[in-house]
């Protein structure tokens, strides 16, 4: 008979990756860092049922007590329990499942959280293989690319999804001339995690890639498991830049049609056509003009717009169906 193995307490965590914009920057709301740990952090903490009647009331409460900001716009995201939430294989610590959710701010003047200790980062500095606003990040040739392709030949038979590796490689970082699909970001960040390419994979127990501990590593590790809820709220928002009007919950109530363009390239990652982008917002009728006009950029006056509300009961699905350009 097999002696029952004692069981590990199971706890509910709730964990916020907050977006918000200044200029051309996406930023990720950062917490104060657990004592000891030098990762960033996203705000979290447990739920508590009796001072919490939901879930989402518990993580306003974490967001306001860790950071002092305010959150607008809220959804849940997905359910976080892997095993690897700790960094001992041994402990008998409560696993935490968490509940992460995407949430959207403002920022004002200098974009600081109120909280000592808690601040704005931005997301590309956790994620830098997704920034492609200048063409093809340099990361990719010198680090990643060789990194997934001996992954990609230590194991043709590797099928997870039907694929081989060489194929996920192929798909997912536009390897042999494929498209970069800009909404696979939890997707990448997972083939970094399973080749041995991320912090959090060798922290974790993984073998390292080759070369690991020379290489520049691709982007900056976080706490736990929250580099992949970050992951998985940057692919969500850009997916449903596609179809909701979440966009302008992040731009001021009266913009520019460049200053949208820009809002909406630094969180797709990618650079949009001009013309096509203007003709696409103008017919989508997701904007209309306010009369005014700006005089901020020094050159000749921008027509001033504002979100037409109107819209969301017009359609189901008013969102930004932008053209890109790779």
């Amino acid at each position: 008979m097999n002696e029952a193995r004692p069981s590990i307490p199971v706890e509910i965590g709730l964990t916020a990756a907050i977006v918000a914009l200044r200029g051309d920057s996406p930023l990720i709301l950062v917490a104060r860092a657990a004592t000891g740990a030098s990762a960033a952090a996203l705000p979290s903490g447990p739920f508590d049922p009796v001072n919490h009647r939901t879930f989402e009331i518990g993580l306003r409460a974490w967001v306001a007590e860790q950071t002092g900001a305010p959150v607008g716009y809220v959804e849940q995201l997905y359910t976080f329990g892997d095993r690897g939430r700790h960094s001992r294989a041994e402990s008998r610590d409560p696993h935490v499942v968490s509940v992460g959710y995407l949430a959207l701010t403002r920022v004002s003047g200098t974009g600081q959280a109120i909280a000592p200790g808690a601040g704005f980062a931005e997301w590309y500095r956790f994620f830098p293989w997704e920034d492609w606003r200048q063409g093809r990040p340099s990361l990719l040739d010198s680090v990643i690319m060789p990194g997934l392709r001996a992954f990609a030949r230590g194991e043709a038979g590797d099928l997870k999804r039907g694929l081989t590796r060489a194929e996920r490689v192929r798909a997912l970082f536009g390897d042999e001339g494929e498209r970069f699909d800009e909404e696979n970001v939890l997707d990448r960040y997972e083939l970094l995690y399973e080749a041995g390419l991320v912090e959090e994979s060798v922290r974790d127990g993984r073998a390292p890639a080759p070369g690991f501990f020379q290489n520049p590593k691709p982007g900056e590790s976080m706490q736990a498991d929250h580099r992949r809820i970050l992951a998985t709220a940057m692919g969500r928002l850009r997916a449903k830049l596609k179809y909701r009007p979440v966009i302008f919950e992040l731009m001021p109530e009266n913009f520019t049609l460049t200053e949208l363009q820009t809002t909406v390239e630094a969180i797709s990652g990618r650079h949009l056509h001009k013309q096509n982008f203007r003709r696409l917002v103008e017919a989508s009728a997701v904007v209309e003009a306010t009369g005014q006009m700006s005089h901020a950029t020094g050159g000749r006056p921008a027509a001033v717009f504002r979100f037409r509300r109107e819209v969301l009961q017009e359609r189901p699905a008013p969102g930004l169906r932008v053209g890109i350009r790779g």
